[in-house]
């Protein structure tokens, strides 16, 4: 019910002939707002405007301007009400002053950082890259970015040039930074030992030779990139040798991204998953990139192992994946043979709690940029 003291102040001020008319309609959409912005956090309100009047000038480009945002709106509306869910951590006290630094400007690196510094306004992100071509892309004025995600673009445009930074100077920002995410393309062998299976694990080794050189302070490594079990232990040797005698902890956090949901994946993801070494130094740099996470992810979703636990976990999970798909395969052959319908088939078969509706598409095979290389992995 509207009183009086509901109505804002401009519109009592308004002639009684269009008190009738547009005031009625300004002061429930009014109300309305004031109800819906007493239940979205505060930033979430910052990237939806504040509500606007009826049918003033105004009020008719918030509106616009919210139509255009919708995307980012529909994908981040849980994750920008982060403080009413159960087991997320609203104190920044753990985070406050912290600076990431993402070597790898790619799929994996931008989507990622992009999202933590939404979520962490108190936190200083950049993403470096070698290639200007790259870092150009993302610094676009434009917003014309080097890879496209549904609500990706709405993310960058809400954090860029405020605690998220795009750039080539590497080892400037890795000298600055406390964690330094390692996202780099791991592709596979093309000749030498281990050719067409092995992954090729150069680019993440120099990224390695590059913080070695660069850090005077202690820093936390964090692998991102999906890499065979052991590589951290490869990363621990070089950054050992490192001549300014810097200590170092090497973290795993495989990334569990799918091209289309990305940005979705990132916001309310299933788990996330931090493997570090099981001594003290170790198990502070996991509870520091945890506490990260915790700005926006429930704690009983981050999941903490040792570190080989967690680079094999996100093998074993492609692999029981791609496993899926080449079981559904494998039935279409029976189903073309007896006359039975392969959709069918596996909608009864999903339908059991214990099997589940997906990855139980029959096609030609399995595809996607991470099953066919990390695979071999595990052979």
């Amino acid at each position: 019910r509207l009183t009086a003291s509901h109505v804002p102040a401009g519109a009592r001020r308004w002639p009684a002939a269009r008190r009738r008319g547009r005031c009625r309609q300004s002061v429930v959409w009014w109300a309305c707002s004031r109800r819906r912005a007493a239940r979205v956090p505060a930033h979430s309100r910052l990237l939806a405007g504040r509500p606007g009047g009826g049918d003033s000038r105004r009020g008719r480009k918030r509106r616009v301007w919210r139509a255009r945002h919708t995307s980012a709106l529909g994908l981040y509306g849980a994750m920008a009400a982060a403080e009413a869910k159960p087991g997320v951590v609203t104190d920044t006290s753990a985070t406050d002053g912290l600076h990431i630094c993402c070597v790898g400007a790619g799929y994996v690196g931008g989507p990622t950082m992009a999202t933590i510094a939404l979520n962490c306004p108190e936190v200083r992100v950049c993403v470096v890259d070698v290639s200007e071509r790259q870092v150009a892309a993302w610094n676009s004025e434009t917003f014309d970015l080097p890879i496209f995600e549904p609500g990706l673009e709405e993310v960058v445009r809400a954090c860029r040039g405020r605690n998220l930074f795009f750039s080539t100077d590497v080892e400037g920002e890795v000298d600055k930074a406390h964690i330094i995410f390692v996202s780099v393309n791991t592709p596979t062998k093309l000749h030498g030992v281990g050719a067409g299976r092995a992954a090729n694990l150069k680019n993440t080794e120099a990224v390695a030779r590059t913080i070695a050189k660069a850090a005077r302070s202690h820093k936390i490594v964090v692998e991102k990139s999906t890499v065979p079990v052991k590589t951290a232990e490869s990363i621990a040797r070089i950054l050992a040798a490192a001549e300014s005698g810097v200590k170092f902890d090497v973290l795993s956090n495989p990334e569990f991204l799918a091209e289309g949901t990305a940005m979705k994946d990132l916001a309310e993801p299933s788990r996330v998953l931090i493997g570090g070494q099981e001594t003290p130094s170790g198990a502070a740099a996991v509870e520091r990139l945890a506490a990260v996470y915790a700005r926006w992810v429930p704690r009983d979703r981050i999941i903490t192992t040792n570190l080989w636990s967690s680079e094999l976990s996100k093998l074993v999970a492609n692999a029981f994946l791609a496993q899926r798909i080449s079981s559904i395969n494998a039935v279409s052959a029976l189903c073309e043979a007896t006359g039975a319908d392969v959709d069918e088939v596996a909608r009864a078969t999903g339908s059991d709690y214990r099997i589940g509706p997906h990855f139980l598409r029959a096609s030609v095979g399995f595809g996607g940029s991470g099953f066919q290389k990390d695979i071999p992995n595990l052979v």
